[in-house]
C-alpha cells in the first residue's frame, strides 16, 4: 500500500450548490486553503456570467463586492460567503472562483443551474359514474385559477373510458403464463383456457373487438400510456420492464381466444393432469412428490367451478379424487375423536372449502355411508361455528355448499351478516374494510368472486351482485392483476355473472363549462376517448364538468389540468383519494438520544434536517411515485439509490440533483408516514419545494403537498 496526496501551496474550494431556484437568498462559500510554509494574504473574486452569452450577472445576483481579503496562517483555511439574490429568467450560471496572493494563485469554475420557480403542477379530478345518471362535478381550483397572477395553464386533458369491463378481457393473457410445471398452475392453465373458450364462444364480438385493437396503442399498458399527465417518464422508474410485459401480454390477447390453440392447450393440460393423478385419486404438488390433500381439493373445486359455469369441460379425474377426499375428511374427523374434544370448534378454512367443493359433485358421486358421519359432523359444525370463522371467503364457500347440502337457513343467516358488515359506497360499489393478509383464504381479488357468487346463487340478489362487480373492477383501476388465479377468478366474476358488462356501446356523455365535447378516436370496446386543450384554450369556467351515462354498468375518467405556478404559491391539493402533507423537523442529539421538532424559526448551517411526508390512500394501488423537491441550500444525506423497507412500506429511493424519487410497489389502502434527512449546507431564505404523488397506472389518482420555505442563519 503506497499513498499519494495532490495538493497546491494555495487552493481555492467553492462549495456550490447543486442547483439555484428564482427568488432564493442563498450565500455562496469558497474555502481558500493555505497549505504552504508561510502566512498568505490576498484576495478572492467571485464572478458569474451567463453561460449561453457570457455577459457578466453579477448586477443581477447583487454580487457587488466580488473581491474579498483573507489573511491565512500556513497549514490552515479560511471561509469567504457571498450573499446572492437569484432573479428571474437566469438560466444556466457560470462561477469563477479566484484566490491570488503576490505569487500564488489559484481558480476554479463550473456551472450551476437557475429553476424557475414556477413549476409544473399537475392537478386531476376522478369522474366516476355508476348506472344511467347525469352527475355534476365541481374543480374548484380551476375555476379560482384566475384568483392568481403568477398562474400560467398549460393543458386540459379530458379522458373518459366508457365501458371499463373489457379491461378485464385484456388482463386475460396472463392467464397463458405459468412458469412451474406443478400439479396447481397445470390446472391453472387448463382452467383458464378452458374459461377463455367459454367467454369467446358467449360474446361473438369479441372476435372484432379484438381486430380493431391490433395495431393500436389500446393493448398498451397503461405504464406505458399518458406519459404527458405523469410526473416521471416510465424509462426513469423501476417499472419499465412490467409495463412493457403487460402491453406484450394484452398484444396476446388474440392468441389467447385462437381456437385451435385453445383446443390444443386444454388437451395438453388435461392429459397432464391425468398422467399426474395418483391411483387413488389424489394429486401431489410436483411430479413424483407425496399426494398433497389440499392441492387435490384445489383442483377438484376448480373443475366443479367451470362445469357449474356452462363450460364445457371433462371432469371424470375431478371424480376420482372424491374417494380420496372424503377419506382426508374422515381421518380429520377420527383425529377429533381421538382427542375427545368433538364439541369444540374445528373449522378451518380447509373444511369450508372442502363442503364448498365437494357440493359440486354430489349428484356425481353421494358421499358413501362410512364416511358420512364425518361430513354430516362438519356439516353440523359449519352451523354452529360460521360466526368465529376470521375470513369471508371461507364464510361464502359455506353459504354455497350449505345451500347445496339441503340447509337453507344458515346460508341465510349467514348472508345476512356479509351484508351487515359490508360498506356500500356510490363509487367503489360494495366492499369490506379488512386488515390486509397474505392467507390464500384472504385474498381479496379471490374473495371478492367468492361474494358475487354468492350473492348470485344463495341471496339471489341481483342489484348486491352487481355492487360486488363495481369494486372488482375499480380494482383494475389503479391495481394489475398479476396472478393466473386472481385474474381467473376475477374474469369469470365480471363477466359470466349477473349483466354481461361487455354488451354496452354506449359512450359516456361530456360537457366542460359551456362546452360539448365531441368524442373522436373512440377506442373499440372500452369506449375510451380524449379531448385536449392548450393555453388560451383553458378557461376557468371549464371546471364546471357534467357527465351524463346512457346505460348501466359503470364508466370512470379523469379531467387532468397542467399548470405553472410560483413555488411558493402552490397550496396542498385534497381533490382526490389521495392526500400528501410535508413537514420539516431538525433532528438534535440530547442526553436522552436523537430527537426531532418542528421548524419553527431559523435554523443553522449543518443542521440535520427530517422531512416527514403524511399520505393517505382510501384504495389499494400499485406503481406509486412519489416526487419531493429539495431546498437548493440543502444535501440529501443518503445519496445512494436502493430498495426501503420502513413501516410497513417498501419502496426503491433514487436521489436526483433536484429532488428525491420514490418508487413503491404496491400500497395498500391506508395511512403512511415516512422520512428522510437532509443536511443544510448554505445560508439564506429559500424554498423546499413540494411533494408530488401519482398512481402510474391511473395518472387521474395524484396529489401534492404546499412548499415550506426556511430560513439559514
Amino acid at each position: 500500500t503506497d499513498q499519494v496526496v495532490t495538493s497546491k501551496d494555495l487552493m481555492v474550494q467553492p462549495n456550490p450548490p447543486r442547483f439555484l431556484r428564482e427568488g432564493d437568498v442563498l450565500e455562496f462559500s469558497v474555502k481558500v486553503v493555505n497549505q504552504s510554509a508561510t502566512r498568505q494574504n490576498g484576495s478572492v473574486r467571485l464572478t458569474f456570467s451567463d453561460a449561453r452569452t457570457n455577459d457578466s450577472m453579477d448586477a443581477q445576483l447583487t454580487n457587488e463586492n466580488a473581491d474579498q481579503a483573507f489573511d491565512i496562517p500556513a497549514g490552515q483555511s479560511q471561509s469567504l460567503f457571498w450573499k446572492l439574490q437569484v432573479p428571474d429568467f437566469v438560466g444556466v450560471l457560470i462561477y469563477k472562483a479566484v484566490a491570488a496572493t503576490d505569487r500564488l494563485s489559484d481558480g476554479e469554475e463550473g456551472f450551476l443551474p437557475v429553476l424557475s420557480k414556477r413549476i409544473l403542477v399537475t392537478e386531476s379530478m376522478p369522474l366516476p359514474m355508476r348506472g344511467k345518471q347525469t352527475r355534476e362535478f365541481t374543480f374548484d381550483r380551476l375555476i379560482n385559477s384566475g384568483d392568481s397572477v403568477t398562474l400560467q395553464s398549460q393543458t386540459l386533458t379530458l379522458q373518459m373510458t366508457s365501458n371499463p369491463a373489457w379491461y378485464a378481457v385484456m388482463a386475460l393473457p396472463y392467464l397463458m403464463e405459468y412458469p412451474h410445471q406443478c400439479s396447481e398452475q397445470v390446472f391453472n392453465r387448463l382452467y383458464a383456457n378452458s374459461l377463455g373458450q367459454h367467454i369467446a364462444a358467449s360474446d361473438p364480438k369479441m372476435e372484432r373487438i379484438f381486430e380493431q385493437w391490433r395495431g393500436t396503442d389500446a393493448l398498451d399498458s397503461p405504464l406505458e400510456k399518458n406519459d404527458d399527465l405523469r410526473n416521471v417518464l416510465i424509462a426513469e422508474s423501476p417499472w419499465l420492464r412490467a409495463g412493457k410485459k403487460e402491453s406484450q401480454a394484452r398484444r396476446d390477447v388474440g392468441i389467447l381466444f385462437d381456437t385451435n390453440r385453445l383446443n390444443d392447450e386444454i388437451g395438453r393440460a388435461s392429459n397432464r393432469l391425468k398422467e399426474m393423478q395418483y391411483s387413488d385419486g389424489a394429486w401431489p404438488w410436483f411430479p413424483g412428490g407425496p399426494a398433497n390433500d389440499f392441492i387435490t381439493l384445489y383442483i377438484t373445486t376448480g373443475f366443479g367451478r367451470l362445469r357449474h359455469l356452462g363450460v364445457q369441460v371433462d371432469v371424470s379425474a375431478a371424480i376420482k379424487s372424491l374417494d380420496r377426499l372424503d377419506h382426508w375428511i374422515n381421518e380429520v374427523y377420527q383425529e377429533i375423536l381421538r382427542r375427545d374434544n368433538k364439541d369444540l370448534n374445528h373449522l378451518t378454512p380447509s373444511i369450508c372449502l372442502y363442503l364448498y367443493g365437494r357440493s359440486f359433485f354430489l349428484k356425481d358421486k353421494a358421499v358413501d355411508a362410512q364416511y358420512k358421519t364425518a361430513v354430516d359432523y362438519f356439516l353440523g359444525q359449519a352451523k354452529k361455528f360460521w360466526p368465529e370463522l376470521g375470513n369471508r371467503q371461507s364464510q361464502g364457500h359455506l353459504a354455497i355448499g350449505l345451500k347445496r347440502f339441503g340447509d337453507l337457513n344458515t346460508p341465510r343467516e349467514i348472508m345476512a351478516s356479509l351484508t351487515e358488515r359490508s360498506i356500500s359506497d356510490d363509487e367503489m360499489g360494495m366492499l369490506w374494510r379488512e386488515s390486509p393478509s397474505w392467507w390464500w383464504y384472504e385474498a381479496p381479488i379471490e374473495t371478492q368472486a367468492v361474494m358475487i357468487e354468492a350473492y348470485d346463487e344463495v341471496a339471489n340478489d341481483p342489484q348486491k351482485v352487481e355492487d360486488c362487480k363495481v369494486w372488482l373492477l375499480k380494482q383494475k383501476q389503479t391495481q394489475n392483476w398479476k396472478t393466473t388465479k386472481a385474474t381467473a377468478d376475477a374474469c369469470y366474476a365480471l363477466l359470466l355473472r349477473g349483466t354481461n358488462l361487455l354488451a354496452s356501446d354506449e359512450l359516456v356523455q361530456v360537457r366542460l363549462g359551456s362546452i360539448e365535447v365531441e368524442p373522436a378516436n373512440v377506442e373499440a370496446g372500452t369506449g375510451f376517448f380524449e379531448q385536449r386543450f392548450v393555453r388560451g384554450e383553458i378557461k376557468p369556467e371549464m371546471g364546471q364538468v357534467t357527465v351524463t351515462k346512457l346505460d348501466d354498468g359503470i364508466a370512470w375518467g379523469g379531467l387532468h389540468w397542467q399548470y405553472l405556478e410560483d413555488v411558493s404559491k402552490i397550496v396542498p391539493f385534497e381533490g382526490t383519494p389521495l392526500t400528501l402533507k410535508k413537514e420539516l423537523f431538525i433532528k438534535r442529539n440530547t442526553e436522552k438520544g436523537p430527537v426531532i421538532e418542528p421548524v419553527t424559526g431559523p435554523v443553522e448551517v449543518g443542521d440535520e434536517l427530517v422531512t416527514r411526508v403524511e399520505l393517505r390512500v382510501d384504495r389499494d394501488m400499485e406503481y406509486v411515485h412519489l416526487k419531493d423537491y429539495r431546498g437548493s441550500g440543502t444535501e440529501p444525506v443518503n445519496v445512494l439509490s436502493q430498495y426501503k423497507f420502513q413501516d410497513g412500506l417498501a419502496y426503491y429511493e433514487s436521489t436526483k440533483d433536484t429532488a428525491s424519487h420514490f418508487f413503491i410497489d404496491f400500497l395498500r389502502r391506508g395511512t403512511y408516514v415516512f422520512e428522510y434527512s437532509v443536511r443544510v449546507q448554505h445560508r439564506g431564505q429559500y424554498q423546499t419545494g413540494i411533494a408530488e404523488l401519482q398512481c402510474m397506472y391511473a395518472p387521474e389518482f395524484n396529489s401534492h403537498s404546499g412548499s415550506v420555505a426556511i430560513t439559514v442563519e
